[in-house]
């Protein structure tokens, strides 16, 4: 049987829910909460604690009467203390008796705290951090006031919790706009043009294409596919896409820049699984060298020459360290005239279709002509006006010149 709620409480209730949370930011929407929980239950503290599931710590965001805990950057392990003690069981805990043996922030204790009522802020089956509040004199909190707190919590919860989504998107998409090439190079003999879309219900993710000048004239390509999306896949692509380029300037072999890119997420990103599909085009412009680990081949198509799929092998994935043998590569001679189209999954992977049916549909829409005229063409054919389930990156690469 649920507590009675006094009147009062079930006000605060009704103002903090229909509160235009949308003109607040997440800092000052917790603020204004954390001093209506104080007035509502006449508490000396109010502090708030993110759970950061990589971690699986809680981290102090915003606080009440205990503002140090934000300013120290007070970190609890889930299952430590109380604060970690109510994120692991996921249910209010009280205790009357604040000091090293029940809590491990030293701060509550120094604040002469006596009396502490923390509750878990869940959405749904998530746990989004914990909320405790504190009183220097002795106090017992009712059924119905812990009542209170606990619907405040998850009233929160749902808040904090939109307003992570919005952070991380925002974040993801300055991340992935400061990555992606904003403007493609200017190689003479080439023409250029790529496509990004981030998929509509998943948000973006980690699918990166890149484009850079190599020592003796060659020519860097790639095009990969971190597992995952949101802030997290766009952040682990920014780090393997760096790594890459830097040992692209070490390693003229594909294969083996695939390898140390391999090596470095398997030592670095635990439980990280990309694709790549790394290319040297060397300084003549006829010949192209690559690797693949995972990912889908390039389609060429030269003049007077049907399109197809470059055949070449795919390795692992980077990121599972399965490949014991080397990494293998695949040379192909570029006749002048001859244009290659890079993607993700995105662009040719549905659910009632299999991927082998949309390269085969990317290939036979491939023809020798302006990239950028290609690349809308093939998202038309292929996207149309539906919203992208996946993220979709295109690149095209035209040899424009004959052999000297």
């Amino acid at each position: 049987m649920t507590p009675d709620i006094t009147p009062r409480e079930s006000g605060a209730l009704r103002d903090l829910g229909g509160a235009e949370l949308g003109h607040l930011g997440l800092e000052d929407l917790l603020d204004a909460s954390l001093k209506q929980v104080c007035d509502i239950l006449a508490v000396d503290t109010a502090t708030v604690l993110r759970h950061q599931p990589g971690s699986n710590q809680l981290s102090a965001v915003a606080a009440v009467g205990l503002e140090e805990e934000v300013y120290q950057g007070v970190r609890v392990p889930v299952g430590s203390g109380f604060a970690g003690r109510v994120a692991a069981l996921r249910e209010p805990v009280v205790i009357d008796h604040v000091d090293r043996g029940t809590v491990v922030n030293p701060l509550l204790w120094e604040r002469g705290l006596h009396t502490m009522l923390g509750v878990p802020m869940l959405a749904g089956s998530s746990l989004v951090g914990v909320l405790h509040v504190g009183c220097v004199q002795p106090r017992q909190f009712s059924a119905a006031e812990v009542e209170t707190l606990r619907r405040l919590a998850g009233q929160l919860a749902v808040a904090v919790q939109v307003e992570i989504f919005r952070e991380d998107r925002t974040a993801a998409m300055a991340l992935q706009r400061s990555l992606l090439p904003g403007r493609l190079p200017e190689v003479p003999g080439l023409e250029f043009a790529a496509r990004y879309v981030p998929g509509a219900s998943s948000g973006l993710g980690g699918d990166w294409y890149d484009l850079f000048r190599l020592p003796g004239g060659r020519l860097g390509i790639v095009m990969g596919d971190v597992a995952g999306h949101g802030l997290d896949a766009a952040v682990i692509m920014g780090r393997l896409r760096s790594a890459l380029r830097a040992y692209a300037l070490d390693c003229e072999d594909p294969a083996e820049v695939l390898a140390k890119l391999d090596r470095k997420a398997v030592h670095f990103e635990h439980g990280v699984m990309a694709t790549v599909a790394y290319a040297v085009l060397d300084e003549n412009q006829r010949r192209l060298t690559i690797s693949l680990a995972g990912h889908l081949p390039p389609v060429l198509v030269s003049s007077g020459q049907p399109a197809e799929l470059l055949q070449a092998p795919a390795d692992p994935p980077v990121g599972l360290g399965l490949t014991s043998a080397a990494r293998r590569v695949t040379t192909v001679d570029l006749a002048p005239d001859s244009v290659l189209a890079f993607c993700t999954d995105g662009l040719v992977e549905r659910r009632d279709q299999l991927v082998d049916t949309g390269l085969a549909r990317l290939a036979g829409l491939l023809r020798v002509e302006d990239p950028d005229q290609l690349c809308s063409r093939i998202m038309s054919a292929l996207i149309g006006n539906r919203p992208a389930a996946d993220d979709i990156a295109l690149l095209v690469i035209k040899r424009v010149i004959a052999d000297r």
